[in-house]
């Protein structure tokens, strides 16, 4: 994912005059042809990553649409307060592209994991969040953020769904269950351990890559066949960052529909563990095995 962002935002800095890449050293020498061609419009301030997203909201002022990009944890962790002032008070927005995900990074320590990323986002104002699940769904999100001037977080993983899929923002149904089955809402990457953990159950599958906004309206959709059949529907939400993060937008939702949901995803507990990305998904539930004895246990 983090190659097709830096050759699609090149392709960007070509073709549109409009757009600025602004880095805190990471990915430096990946947009080095593209410094040398656009001097003016590719911007490297250091390790500084707080006036990494200050200069982004001054380029946004004078008009420019500007890409800021490193990892989760330097991006929005340590720059929360400059997205809260800089882009969400002064009103202007920037395209925001990390890498590292919740533990992409794991085997350089807790520094470079962020699982509370898109938590600390929602407490902003009108965030769009993309969450690709594939290198290919990259550059059509990438492109369309740059076509306007809202705020938006772009958030790439390693980890990877076997094909891309067109989401274009709404709900993807996958495979359909019996009427009345419980449904499995799988966020971006999460798609791939989600489809080998249910295997074999009677549930409907479906998929996003962009949770906010999230779809309400294909979520009720989905669970008006069970409530239309006298069943409160089963809700489980999986997602590849904090457990929770949506349990609030999911209630407000499916408000007066009577229903039993269950979040999952990366758990509150520092494991203080480096490990691959393999190893944490498995100590946090996340993996196939994990996924599938809490949807399991949960639908009794």
């Amino acid at each position: 994912m983090r190659d097709t962002f830096v050759n699609t935002a090149t392709a960007l800095l070509d073709d549109d005059p409009r757009t600025a890449v602004v880095l805190a050293d990471i990915s430096a020498s990946s947009f080095g042809p593209a410094a040398r061609q656009h001097p003016d419009r590719v911007l490297n301030v250091g390790i500084r990553e707080q006036l990494m997203v200050g200069v982004a909201g001054g380029l946004a002022l004078t008009g420019l649409r500007p890409i800021v990009h490193s990892y989760a944890t330097f991006a929005v962790d340590r720059a929360y307060e400059q997205l809260k002032l800089d882009l969400d008070h002064q009103g202007v927005g920037a395209v925001v592209v990390s890498v590292g995900a919740s533990y992409d990074g794991a085997s350089m320590g807790r520094t470079h994991m962020s699982p509370g990323d898109v938590a600390l986002l929602d407490t902003l104002t009108d965030w769009t969040v993309h969450v690709p699940g594939h290198p290919a769904e990259v550059p059509g999100l990438l492109r369309a953020a740059v076509r306007h001037d809202d705020r938006v977080y772009l958030r790439l993983s390693t980890q990877v769904n076997e094909v891309p899929l067109p989401a274009a923002g709404r709900l993807a149904v996958l495979r359909r269950g019996s009427v009345g089955a419980a449904l499995v809402v799988a966020v971006g990457p999460m798609l791939r351990p989600v489809l080998e953990a249910v295997a074999g159950l009677d549930v409907t599958v479906a998929y996003t890559h962009t949770p906010r906004p999230f779809d309400v309206v294909g979520l009720r959709e989905l669970v008006g066949a069970a409530t239309s059949a006298g069943t409160a529907p089963a809700v489980v939400l999986v997602e590849p960052y904090l457990a929770g993060t949506s349990s609030a937008l999911l209630g407000a939702a499916l408000g007066g529909v009577p229903h039993r949901s269950l979040s999952l995803g990366v758990g509150r507990t520092d494991l203080r563990r480096y490990g691959e990305p393999a190893d944490h998904a498995r100590w946090h539930g996340l993996d196939p095995a994990g996924l599938r004895r809490s949807i399991t246990e949960f639908l009794g």
